[in-house]
């Protein structure tokens, strides 16, 4: 069986690499139940270090509005020459809040 592909970087998730469930609509902004997609543990950490549970609800509840946010581009772009099960602590300063 092959190992699913991740939504926002495009990389296979191998068994042994962190990984987590996105709600693409936060559950604290109605999103409980609503669709959630498999991620690289690095590239959901990389979405809320970036983006705001109510600019998630608002603006960026699908992957590809989150791949058009200019930091998240920026990611993707680096984290796609790292091998699949790649994993570190989320670059970068973290949002303004």
């Amino acid at each position: 069986m092959d190992d699913p592909i991740c939504p926002l970087c495009g990389r296979p998730i191998p068994p042994e690499a962190r990984q987590s469930l996105h709600h693409l609509v936060p559950r604290l902004k109605g999103g409980k139940g609503g669709p959630v997609v498999l991620l690289h543990q690095i590239c959901h950490n990389e979405i809320h270090a970036t983006l705001t549970e109510a600019e998630l609800a608002r603006e960026y509840a699908s992957i590809d509005a989150l791949k058009a946010h200019p930091r998240l581009a920026k990611f993707i772009r680096w984290v796609v020459k790292r091998p699949p099960g790649f994993h570190s602590k989320t670059p970068g300063a973290r949002r303004k809040r």
